[in-house]
């Protein structure tokens, strides 16, 4: 797509900024579904795509969780959390983001909904009894940290909290072309030289 079919399919913000009239939504979630549609969104949605998208930017959850870091109960809270902050911007928008589309279309509700119920729900449900099982193992003066990692399960449950986190980055995508924000998972800051590095 050429720039100028990009820009024309933008609108113009007072403050010279622009955000897509429509954004082109693939989102595939593994062994479940793909959601491949058209998002129009409205003003409403654009609120609520911003306040997602922040809450997906500054979690654990949008961040990769190498072997030897992390635990995986934070992750797994972390994605908990997404589910009461989710629920809190659909009732505070209302059916607004959710309205009623053609076939092709998709909202901000849908979306939000799917990759709960279909994403993160599965993972939540398997994961957190066995990880609850796992934990009450420990003895009282073993390390919490020694002793999850000691798990035998830990390397499969990583796997599939990479899985859901690739599906969460593909959300955050498209909530941050709906929102017409800068990337906020993915920047890099420069380095800025103090005088302390030059010495």
């Amino acid at each position: 797509m050429s720039l100028r079919q990009r820009l024309g399919r933008r609108r113009r913000r007072r403050d010279g900024t622009f955000r897509p009239k429509q954004v082109s939504v693939k989102l595939s979630i593994p062994l479940v579904c793909e959601i491949n549609g058209v998002w129009e969104p409205v003003e409403a949605e654009r609120q609520a795509a911003w306040e997602l998208y922040v809450e997906l930017a500054t979690r654990i959850s949008v961040v990769e969780l190498r072997p030897d870091e992390g635990l995986l109960r934070e992750a797994l809270s972390s994605l908990y959390t997404v589910f009461g902050t989710t629920r809190e911007i659909l009732r505070r928008y209302g059916p607004s983001v959710a309205p009623r589309v053609a076939p092709g279309r998709v909202t901000f509700g849908a979306l939000s909904i799917t990759v709960l119920n279909n994403s993160i729900r599965p993972l939540l449900s398997r994961w957190h009894p066995l990880l609850a099982a796992h934990e009450a193992t420990r003895g009282e003066h073993i390390d919490p940290v020694a002793h999850e990692r000691q798990w035998e399960r830990a390397a499969e449950l990583r796997a599939e909290i990479e899985s859901v986190r690739q599906v969460l980055l593909g959300l955050a995508q498209a909530l941050n072309e709906v929102a017409g924000v800068g990337d906020l998972i993915t920047v890099r800051v420069p380095h800025q030289e103090t005088s302390e590095t030059r010495l």
